[in-house]
């Protein structure tokens, strides 16, 4: 199938790792040129060359902090002026920690507030004029089947999250008179570095290995395995493209069947 990606501009924030990274490699391997951007270490430079070499078409690195508003709307700024346009918006950050409503202090909700939430504020903002202009656009936010149903533990990811769907929900609306498209993807366990990372932690907490923590969100999932992340790429990749048009102000969710909600 052709998704009519060719030569489109894709913005993929958190693109060093993990989901992020696989979303612009898929970005890439259907004719896109890609901007990534994430903390300024070793995975970005890594991450752009590796989707260069496997796909040969140009890819932007930006060193960036999505959590800072002023770093946010920079990469976004960085990407138009040297693409010259932007068409695909992936929004995209790392989770907040597990912790427990009484462990989370006023500094921790407000850095949660502005990885998850104000981050897809700042660069969805950024992008919104330039889709506007040319009347065509894709808006697509990384969020979580926790906004489907809420995980323990997860409270303060569980909360920014939402308010990421009110956004996309509302902004659907706004924005369809212009061809734009608004839709968010809600990864369940997904093997990712996070969900490794996640598995270490609970496994800590509970005295068992993070071998028996997977294998237990395993047998909660009807599809019995946890996700690729290519997989999920695949279906943020059909969300941008000219087949996906009659499709905004969707929560989608990829979980192998884990929410077991009607809606």
């Amino acid at each position: 199938m052709d998704l009519g990606l060719r030569d489109k501009v894709a913005l993929v924030a958190g693109g060093s790792m993990g989901l992020g990274r696989a979303v612009a490699l898929e970005m890439a391997r259907e004719g896109a040129k890609v901007a990534i951007c994430a903390l300024d270490d070793a995975a970005l430079p890594e991450a752009a060359a590796l989707i260069r070499g496997e796909t040969g078409r140009e890819v932007l690195a930006v060193p960036a902090d999505v959590s800072k508003p002023d770093e946010a709307a920079a990469f976004v700024r960085k990407a138009a002026a040297h693409f010259g346009t932007v068409d695909i918006l992936v929004n995209n950050a790392g989770g907040p920690p597990s912790m427990a409503f009484l462990e989370i202090d006023d500094e921790q909700w407000y850095r949660g507030f502005r990885l998850n939430l104000l981050s897809t504020i700042v660069m969805t903002r950024e992008v919104v004029p330039v889709m506007k202009a040319k009347r065509w656009g894709r808006i697509i936010n990384m969020t979580s089947i926790s906004v489907k149903q809420p995980i323990d533990g997860l409270i303060l990811s569980n909360t920014v999250r939402m308010g990421v769907i009110g956004l996309a929900k509302t902004l659907s609306t706004e924005l369809a008179p212009y061809n734009i498209t608004v839709n968010s993807v809600c990864p369940g366990y997904t093997m990712t570095e996070r969900v490794r990372s996640l598995s270490k932690a609970v496994a800590a907490k509970e005295g068992v290995t993070p071998e028996e923590v997977v294998r237990r969100w395993e047998s909660s999932i009807p599809m019995g395995r946890l996700g690729t992340p290519e997989e999920f790429a695949a279906l943020v990749a059909f969300l941008a493209s000219e087949r996906a048009g009659y499709i905004t102000g969707a929560a989608i969710q990829i979980d192998g069947g884990w929410y077991r909600g009607v809606m």
